[in-house]
């Protein structure tokens, strides 16, 4: 699917539900019906693609990747740039500055209801269509494409619990303006619905083996366990039972080893020889691939009208350095220090993750050293692609400002993390040693003779390292009024640099876990939308 995206924009306004019997009621030119669209299967596989790409996007009046929240807010990464006031809204974000006007928010929250949005619409109108409507359209083909929207819906749900708590729930296509303002919802209900289609999706999902290759990217009954397993995780972290959530931390971890046991016993997934091999061109839909977001191949220019204009990422060229000699971009998510220092000594992860350029490759340092950091993303700024050049950094991390390099969203790695953490949840410690020491294996550490939490967290924090997971991780697993992240958070800013230290302002417990509701939407809201607390 990577190459094949078709970029499908359902307006309803595009849409009549006029008679044609006579010259009164003729469609307006322009205009189409919703019958006169879905007769193919085609046309159903249009749409459900179109519902996969506000994933990719990530610019509309500034610039939304998620990883300015799991990477930069947290301990791993420094917002970067060519100096503190580039991109400002992640500045206030990183430094707990936040406002209820912050724009990376609004379009972060606007691009997700988007594709809540398209996914909609797909089911209301794909469940309508009749088996038989053309030879391709079984019952095992309607039921994969709203499976697959199911799993969307629900990925778009899961982004925007984890930022902004509940919001409002929106599970049907609103015809009239009467239905634009709609409550918020909980964040049990939400969280609840997004159990309700993972589960849908789980069951009617196909296999990996089962896609032809034109469709790998396509959501899978393993990217559905997947799913399974990280919101069961999220659902029985202290924060998040804090948040309302009502399901017990009991059933949830034990939901975490069921889609888990499912997952790994389906036999489609496996470690990459090579660690390295999950971070270029060539390894993308690999064997460690779970569900990641698919990018093309564009060399237009880095601005556009917004959401939608590229199939290209915009990751590459904000995470390069800034340095022409490696790499021309515009050097954001700076790792930090503090993450440099995690990795254990010959931990090949660590370099895969983190570029240290040496002096003569920093051509001018005010603007390529930020805040004290020199280091660099290496996994989607600086990636290698032997495949490309003949070795050294791909063409595309050198020349082009949209790259083509896929997001891995979920590994096969994060899989027995995951696994291994409900197994400690569960006081079952020999099934997490096993699954923490399949990871190490892989890279060639010394395996472990115990595991307990620290050991966990340590490995995730190592393996995952700049892919966008640090902060919703100490979320969920600290974020406890009065204690725990506060503390770890207070203790990341006294190690860090002099100069970063100037620009933070104290991390507020019960407020800053999440980020305020975008103001311009609870103004648009005829509904009462409740602000976070602090905000």
């Amino acid at each position: 699917m990577k190459r094949t995206y078709i970029y499908l924009m359902i307006a309803l306004a595009a849409f009549s539900f006029t008679s044609c019997r006579d010259y009164l009621t003729e469609i307006e030119p322009g205009k189409t019906l919703l019958a006169d669209f879905y007769v193919s299967t085609d046309a159903a596989v249009q749409n459900v693609t179109a519902c996969y790409t506000p994933l990719m996007w990530e610019f509309q009046g500034t610039y939304l990747p998620e990883w300015f929240i799991g990477d930069v807010v947290s301990d791993d990464a420094l917002k970067g740039g060519g100096s503190t006031s580039d991109m400002g809204d992640a500045y206030d974000m990183e430094n707990w500055r936040t406002t209820s006007n912050n724009g990376l928010l609004l379009q972060f929250y606007r691009a997700q209801f988007q594709g809540i949005g398209r996914c909609n619409m797909a089911l209301e109108q794909i469940e309508q269509l009749e088996v038989g409507l053309d030879s391709l359209f079984s019952q095992k083909m309607k039921d994969r494409l709203l499976a697959e929207v199911h799993y969307l819906r629900a990925y778009y749900y899961f982004r925007l619990v984890r930022v902004y708590g509940g919001v409002p729930l929106v599970t049907k296509v609103l015809y009239s303006s009467e239905d634009w303002g709609q409550p918020r919802a909980s964040v049990n209900d939400v969280y609840n619905q997004i159990l309700d289609d993972l589960k849908f999706a789980e069951e009617h999902l196909w296999l990996k083996k089962e896609y032809p290759a034109a469709d790998l990217g396509r959501a899978t009954k393993g990217a559905a366990q997947a799913m399974l397993m990280k919101v069961n995780l999220y659902m029985a972290s202290p924060f998040w039972q804090k948040q309302g959530v009502q399901k017990s931390p009991a059933e949830c971890y034990a939901d975490v080893v069921h889609y888990g046991d499912s997952i790994i016993g389906s036999h489609q997934y496996s470690l990459c020889d090579d660690y390295e091999d999950n971070f270029t061109v060539a390894g993308e839909n690999g064997p460690e691939s779970v569900f990641e977001i698919q990018y093309a191949e564009v060399g237009w220019g880095d601005y556009g009208p917004g959401f939608g204009y590229t199939a290209g990422s915009f990751t590459q060229i904000l995470c390069r350095s800034r340095s022409g000699a490696i790499g021309g971009g515009w050097g954001f998510n700076h790792p930090t220090q503090n993450l440099y220092d995690e990795f254990e000594a010959g931990d090949p992860r660590r370099d895969v993750a983190i570029l240290n350029p040496t002096d003569d490759q920093i051509e001018t340092p005010a603007v390529e050293i930020y805040l004290g950091s020199r280091y660099l993303n290496n996994k989607y700024g600086m990636y290698r692609d032997p495949a490309d050049i003949g070795g050294g950094y791909g063409k595309w991390s050198l020349h082009a400002s949209r790259g083509p390099l896929n997001n891995k969203q979920i590994r096969y790695a994060d899989v027995l993390l995951m696994y291994a953490e409900a197994a400690l949840g569960k006081n079952d410690p020999a099934p997490a040693k096993e699954k923490i020491n399949e990871v190490r294996a892989r890279v060639g550490l010394p395996q472990l003779s115990s595991v307990d939490t620290k050991a966990l967290r340590h490995e995730r924090r190592c393996e995952l390292a700049m892919e966008g997971h640090r902060w919703f991780d100490l979320v969920r697993w600290e974020g406890v009024e009065g204690n725990g992240l506060k503390a770890h958070m207070d203790a990341y800013k006294a190690l860090e640099s002099d100069e970063a230290q100037f620009h933070m302002t104290e991390f507020i417990a019960g407020k800053h876990e999440l980020f305020p509701i975008p103001q311009e939407e609870i103004q648009l809201n005829s509904t009462a939308m409740e602000q976070n607390p602090g905000y």
